[in-house]
């Protein structure tokens, strides 16, 4: 097997130094390798955005060690690239193989639409951030007061928000058949459709999402 080189990312500065989400990260890589016989050669991390397309020089590197290895890219989950289908589909158009360790064998047409999935996920995640903020603004909570930060604001809508958005999915997993919260975590899972932090759902964060949920919506 070709030598593997590995991209690993997380959004924020906080998880880069806690480490939240690049060690199951490294573990889902390391699987990936140990299954297909293959090694990692070299490892790259991120702290970035998925929504930012330019300002990535650790998967510039990651890319340019690649392709001197004559290697393929190996990263956890697709959206460890990125949440943006041009992106993505940049990337592919640039000739280097990369894998995610995920869904080994995706599809290029697969590819796009995981993409897709998760690019619009965001998008929505963005609209509810906004709305949920302009709520709290209506209510008279001043933003950047001392008792609430604005960057805690904006973390608590977040969360509210992409809690909302898997709600949706759950009763639309609900209507196809998939009734039991086993059923809708492996159908999250097959999908594409994953955790705030890129990682794939278990029962006991599926059940704290949808505990989540019910709580904004009674409020």
């Amino acid at each position: 097997m070709a030598p593997l080189v590995a991209y690993h990312r997380v959004s924020t500065d906080r998880q880069g130094r806690s480490g939240l989400g690049l060690d199951a990260q490294r573990v889902a890589v390391e699987q990936y390798a140990a299954q297909h016989g293959g090694e990692v050669v070299a490892a790259f991390t991120e702290v970035e955005s998925g929504k930012a397309t330019k300002n990535r020089p650790q998967l510039a590197a990651a890319l340019a060690e690649t392709r001197r290895q004559r290697g393929t890219l190996v990263i956890a989950t697709l959206d460890r690239l990125g949440r943006s289908v041009a992106f993505v589909a940049s990337l592919m158009e640039q000739g280097v193989p990369f894998v995610a360790a995920d869904r080994p064998n995706a599809s290029p047409f697969e590819l796009h639409i995981y993409a897709a999935v998760a690019e619009e996920e965001r998008r929505k995640i963005s609209e509810r951030t906004r709305a949920a903020l302009a709520r709290k603004k209506a209510q008279g909570v001043k933003l950047g007061s001392p008792a609430l930060p604005t960057i805690n604001a904006e973390r608590v809508a977040e969360a509210d928000a992409f809690a909302a958005e898997i709600a949706k999915h759950l009763d639309q997993l609900g209507g196809e058949g998939y009734t039991t919260l086993t059923a809708q975590v492996d159908e999250l899972n097959r999908r594409g459709i994953t955790r705030r932090n890129g990682l794939p759902w278990t029962l006991a964060k599926l059940t704290a999402a949808r505990q989540r949920f019910r709580k904004g919506r009674a409020a």
